[in-house]
C-alpha cells in the first residue's frame, strides 16, 4: 500500500468514527470556530485540571479533513498541558506550509494531514480544531508561561 493510500485511509477512519466527540457538560472555556470558505463548524469546550493539563471536548460538523483533523487533534492533545498542545499546533501549522517534516512523535495520525498542504483551500479545514482548541485554552487562561516569565523577570530589573 502506497503512504498516500494509507493517508487516506486514516482520515476516512477518523471522518467514520470520530473519536471523542462531544462535548462535555462542565467546562472553563468554550469556543465556536467557523471556517467561511466551506461551512465547517466546531465548538470545542476545554476543562483545566489541577495538574495543569486541559480536556477537551468538541462537537463540528463539515467536510472528512475538518471532521478528522478534529478526531486526530482530540487524540494528541486531550489530557495534556497547554505547551504539549501549542508545540503539536505550532507544529501541524508548520508541516501545512511544508516548512517542516511531519513528525508522528508529536502529530500521531496528524501526519496524515501532510497531503493537506498540496491543497491551500483545504488547509483552513485541516487547522479549524486545533486552532479553535488553542483559542479556548488562551480563554481558560493558559498561554505560554515562557514568555510570560522571562517579560516578568525583565521588569523587575
Amino acid at each position: 500500500m502506497k503512504l498516500e493510500n494509507m493517508y487516506q485511509e486514516i482520515i476516512l477512519d477518523h471522518y467514520k468514527h470520530p473519536h471523542g466527540k462531544g462535548l462535555a457538560e462542565n467546562f472553563d472555556a468554550e469556543v465556536h470556530h467557523v471556517n467561511p470558505t466551506c461551512g465547517d463548524e466546531i465548538t470545542v469546550r476545554v476543562t483545566r485540571s489541577e495538574d495543569g493539563k486541559l480536556s477537551v471536548s468538541y462537537d463540528s460538523m463539515g467536510c472528512s479533513i475538518s471532521q478528522a483533523s478534529a478526531s486526530i487533534m482530540y487524540d494528541q492533545i486531550n489530557d495534556h498541558d497547554f505547551e504539549f498542545g501549542e508545540a503539536a499546533v505550532d507544529h501541524l501549522i508548520a508541516m501545512l506550509q511544508r516548512s517542516v517534516d511531519a513528525d508522528e512523535d508529536i502529530l500521531g495520525d496528524g501526519i496524515a494531514l501532510a497531503g493537506v498542504a498540496q491543497y491551500p483551500a483545504r488547509v483552513k479545514c485541516a487547522l479549524l480544531a486545533w486552532m479553535a482548541w488553542k483559542d479556548a485554552a488562551i480563554q481558560a487562561g493558559f498561554s505560554n508561561s515562557t514568555s510570560v516569565n522571562d517579560s516578568d523577570e525583565s521588569n523587575k530589573e
